[in-house]
């Protein structure tokens, strides 16, 4: 039931961040594109990188899941105004997932939190 589909959440938006996040961290030069068209300095990338991987590990403890789920929402929501800018849009799908999984993830936890 509804706790498979939690479960479920949760490894989608661990298996698009933790890659996405390495990248970033390994400074693989896709990762770091998006940053340098948006003119942000690589320190920028570097950190998002961590907070990305931080995030998906820490949505998986119960204590740190909502501000997990929060910091994700808002690099989602920045991923996406990226995808927006530099067409394709459809570049925004991934970003767009853990956004709305985020959302879930938050609206369980205010809901008494415990699954």
């Amino acid at each position: 039931g509804m706790k498979y589909l939690h479960w479920t959440i949760l490894g989608l938006v661990t298996l698009i961040m933790i890659p996405g996040g390495a990248l970033k961290v390994l400074r693989m030069e896709d990762a770091l594109l998006p940053f340098s068209q948006l003119n942000l300095p690589i320190w920028f990338a570097l950190v998002i990188g961590i907070a990305e991987i931080a995030g998906a590990i820490s949505i998986w403890i119960t204590r740190t899941r909502r501000i997990a789920a929060i910091g994700l929402a808002v690099i989602m929501v920045g991923a996406v105004y990226y995808h927006v800018r530099f067409p394709p849009v459809l570049g925004a799908l991934p970003a767009l997932c853990v956004f709305f999984a985020c959302l879930y993830i938050l609206r369980q936890t205010w809901n008494g939190g415990r699954v």
